[in-house]
């Protein structure tokens, strides 16, 4: 990557700059803890990629979009679109010409803050947030947005972990996980679900290679055997690296079905009920007695659920079951860490709570290497949601809003990622700012989205690089570019330092390295964010500029807002930061009866109609959510393809498929309406029967906006029901279509 975007002198400083407290920037890629201890090179091969992609030399300016029209642009690809280089000053669409030209900050900022003003209803505008947003950006983009009067405030946990989020809550009383990077060090085994670690949180293959050789369990639970859950090479192991000397990261890989990781988690719990029949020690029943509520009904529930259908629903053999049950009984110490191989799916809430279940059977919380873990895909996506980006805000946080800050926020819930689509279709809601990300290619129902973007008055993207959702927007379009993690952000009291919050609620700073932006027109988000608050707000008593100049003062307020954030300007200087308390860690659970509560939901059926396979997207090894370096897939084998779809080797004889045969997927939305993509190759890959898999965002076209989780509001991306045949016609294109007429809620 290095020598693709020719940064040979930042770059190697960049790199050994990222992810460390003394001065340092925060990876922009995923939300990994930093190394306690230190490390000089705490890095991976994607946060690599994620930092030179943002130094990159090439600049997207005022002459390129003269040189090219949004019709034209709307035909590249995706990565050629980002390949363009750096976003260099604010930018209107022009219909006439059909084209991007410059505007001034002031203008820009004018244009946004009268069409706001000229609202019936605060509640037709919508504020979307990636997870790449500072914490003091983020608490000024929710203050702004609810002085406005709207809580509609969709960001991409809607669409990742809003399951885990529900899920936890609902068991223990918090909406984090309860572990951090400690007790991973301490645990005697660490199950992974529904993640490939290699590209969602490459550093914990470090924290996996080292469980394995100190002798602890690992186990993956996956439908594909991805390569880093067999071994790895960690980053800062020089002889290792050059030895090209892999580490083992597993002892078990499990390869459950699609949507069978609940089965296999009660098939756990069932083992270990049998067995304390006659082994009191397989049970915690201190614990169970004294912090839990709910565990007869639920020890009910997995008594007379029978063996044969865990196998089914699971897709793994009794021995296989009772290998994992046998590996967490002897185990004295246990985390359960998932992603979104468990969320996006109808059962994604009921998945994640069985989880717990599992873990307070044997008293796995409240103290050192045990607990739940979910794994943070996008740095600060946690962070957001502490900081206020939350369309359902509790009273108790708008109580505290309003007191410190003099307004009347809003108290109605707002619009999540899937409300404020299926709004702007319905012409609800005719303006949308993007703080970040790229949403016109994250989102479901691609051709439903990108419909409604156009519906909308006035679409805004603040961004680093040029990407899909410029050229999918509304009758007029604002492109604003930002400062990135790597560039100084210089406000009048000087260099300001930006906080994130990992996947483990630790609390740090992030000062960029580069005193040269890009551009000299890059505005930072918060300067961003109070610009159009301004002019939206004229009236507004909030001191926009004032917090601006000097992001200590931004704190200051979260300090007396946000729970955990008390003496936030010392506590976040701190080597490492801070840790925000999570109270089911101290046995303290805000549940309704004190206790954490034992779930017992049904046994979900996850097997496919007959004739239909079970499909899940997924990431490729060469990309980073929605951003595509790269055509190939180092980890799968693939070079130079992107429209595939991998298949068990009986399924595709099934249908009369050899490798690389081109097939047409077509995905039955719940209102009959269809979805399908054309001319994609097979390609056969070590998967269960009845399962198959693709990148997304190209398959996002199949997920229908109405296909989402009744427990979450989540798409279920990760559980499409489809039929693969061999294409109608082998010769023609890759392409996309929906059935006539199909309609979205």
């Amino acid at each position: 990557m290095l020598a693709r975007t020719g940064e040979w002198v930042d770059g190697p400083r960049a790199v050994l700059k990222m992810n460390h407290e003394d001065g340092g920037f925060d990876c922009p890629g995923c939300a990994w803890p930093d190394d306690y201890k230190g490390l000089h090179l705490d890095i991976c091969e994607n946060g690599i990629k994620h930092v030179t992609w943002e130094m990159t030399g090439k600049r997207v300016g005022r002459e390129f979009f003269a040189a090219h029209t949004v019709t034209e642009l709307s035909g590249w690809s995706d990565h050629a679109l980002e390949d363009q280089g750096r976003l260099t000053e604010p930018m209107v669409y022009d219909p006439v010409s059909d084209r991007y030209v410059p505007i001034d900050w002031q203008q820009a900022f004018e244009l946004i803050g009268g069409e706001l003003r000229g609202l019936d209803d605060p509640n037709r505008a919508a504020f979307y947030t990636s997870g790449r947003l500072g914490n003091e950006a983020t608490f000024l983009y929710q203050l702004m947005a609810r002085e406005l009067g709207t809580n509609n405030l969709p960001d991409c946990s809607n669409m990742c972990h809003e399951a885990s989020g529900r899920a936890l809550t609902a068991s223990l009383g918090t909406g984090k996980g309860t572990v951090d990077l400690k007790d991973w060090e301490a645990a005697d085994a660490l199950f992974i679900l529904g993640v490939n670690a290699a590209s969602n949180a490459p550093r914990m293959l470090t924290a996996l290679a080292d469980a394995h050789r100190r002798g602890a369990q690992v186990v993956h639970v996956n439908p594909l055997v991805e390569a880093a859950a067999t071994r790895t090479i960690v980053p800062h192991e020089f002889a290792n690296m050059a030895l090209m000397r892999a580490t083992a990261t597993s002892t078990l890989n499990l390869q459950v079905r699609i949507g069978g990781d609940l089965a296999l988690l009660r098939a756990i719990a069932k083992a270990l009920l049998e067995q304390a029949a006659h082994d009191p020690r397989a049970l915690d029943e201190e614990f169970i007695e004294r912090h839990t509520e709910g565990f007869a009904a639920y020890r009910e529930l997995c008594e007379r659920t029978p063996w044969e259908e865990l196998e089914r629903q699971s897709g793994l053999s009794r021995a296989q079951l009772l290998a994992a049950a046998r590996v967490y009984r002897e185990a004295d110490r246990s985390i359960f860490s998932w992603c979104l191989g468990v969320t996006q799916h109808e059962h994604g809430v009921d998945t994640v709570r069985e989880i717990v279940n599992v873990l307070l059977l044997r008293g796995n919380l409240g103290r050192e290497g045990a607990g739940p873990s979910p794994v943070r895909g996008h740095s600060n996506v946690q962070g957001n949601r502490t900081c206020g980006i939350d369309h359902r805000p509790s009273a108790a946080f708008l109580d505290r809003l309003a007191k410190v800050c003099g307004i009347e926020p809003p108290r109605e819930p707002g619009l999540d990622t899937v409300g404020v689509i299926g709004a702007m279709a319905r012409g609800e809601v005719s303006v949308f700012v993007g703080m970040g990300g790229n949403f016109a290619l994250a989102a479901p129902d691609t051709e439903f989205t990108y419909r409604a973007l156009r519906a909308c008055e006035l679409t805004v993207q603040v961004s680093t690089k040029l990407n899909r959702s410029h050229l999918v927007h509304g009758r007029r379009a604002l492109i604003l570019p930002c400062l990135g993690r790597t560039e100084q952000d210089r406000q009048r009291g000087g260099v300001q330092a930006t906080s994130v919050e990992d996947s483990m609620s630790m609390v740090h700073l992030s000062v960029g390295m580069r005193k040269r932006p890009a551009s000299a027109q890059l505005l930072s988000e918060p300067a961003i964010i109070a610009g159009i608050a301004r002019a939206a707000l004229p009236d507004s008593a909030t001191p926009w500029e004032w917090y601006v100049e000097d992001y200590d003062r931004i704190r200051d307020t979260m300090a007396k807002v946000l729970d955990g954030f008390e003496d936030f300007n010392r506590r976040v200087r701190l080597p490492l930061g801070f840790r925000i308390k999570q109270p089911a860690r101290e046995l303290v659970f805000l549940t309704p009866s004190g206790k954490a509560e034992f779930s017992s939901a049904p046994l979900p059926d996850v097997l496919p109609p007959p004739g239909t396979l079970v499909l899940g997207t997924m990431r490729s090894h060469d990309q980073w959510n929605t951003t595509i370096y790269s055509d190939d897939d180092r980890y799968r084998g693939v070079k130079n393809l992107r429209t595939l779809v991998f298949m068990n080797r009986q399924d595709m004889r099934e249908r009369g498929l050899a490798e690389f045969d081109p097939v047409d997927i077509t995905a039955t939305a719940r209102d009959g309406s269809t979805r399908s993509l054309h001319g994609y190759l097979a390609v056969p890959y070590d998967l269960p029967r009845g399962c198959a898999a693709g990148y997304m965002p190209e398959m996002n076209v199949l997920c229908a906006l109405g296909d989402h989780s009744s427990q979450s509001d989540q798409p279920i991306m990760k559980h499409l029901n489809v039929v693969i045949a061999p294409a109608a016609r082998p010769g023609a294109e890759p392409a996309a279509a929906v059935s006539p007429g199909a309609t979205t809620p």
